[in-house]
C-alpha cells in the first residue's frame, strides 16, 4: 500500500491523491487509449498497449476500477464478453491530461 504523502496545504494532500490513483508506467496509457477507442475488450486494449505482461495490464484495470476511473462490463454470452470504458471522471481529466502533454513537450529534457 502506497504511504500517504502529506502536504503543508492539507492533510492528505489532493495531488498524491490523484498521482496514486493515474500513476505508475500503464495507467495514463490505458485511460488515453479507453478515451480514444471507447468500450474495449481486454485482448484488444493489450495489443495497443504493446509491451504490457497481462499481469500488469489485469493489475492496472482492477486498479482503475476500485478507483472509479474505469467501469468494467461483463456480457453474458459464449464466450463471455467483457470490455471496459472510461467514466466521467476520466472524461473531465482528459483536458487537463492534453494540457499536460503540451506542456511536457516544451520541456528540453531527456526522454
Amino acid at each position: 500500500m502506497a504511504k500517504e504523502h502529506i502536504c503543508p496545504c492539507t492533510t492528505l494532500c489532493p495531488l498524491q491523491k490523484a498521482m496514486n490513483a493515474i500513476g505508475g508506467r500503464w495507467k495514463i496509457s490505458i485511460l488515453c487509449s479507453l478515451s480514444n477507442d471507447g468500450a474495449t475488450r481486454y485482448n484488444d486494449l493489450k495489443r495497443k498497449m504493446g509491451g504490457i505482461s497481462n499481469t500488469m495490464l489485469a493489475k492496472s484495470l482492477k486498479e482503475l476500477e476500485q478507483d472509479g476511473l474505469v467501469k468494467r462490463s461483463e456480457f453474458m454470452e459464449v464466450p463471455i464478453r467483457v470490455e471496459y470504458e472510461i467514466t466521467d471522471s476520466v472524461r473531465s481529466l482528459i483536458p487537463i491530461l492534453s494540457e499536460l502533454a503540451l506542456w511536457g513537450n516544451s520541456l528540453k529534457c531527456r526522454q
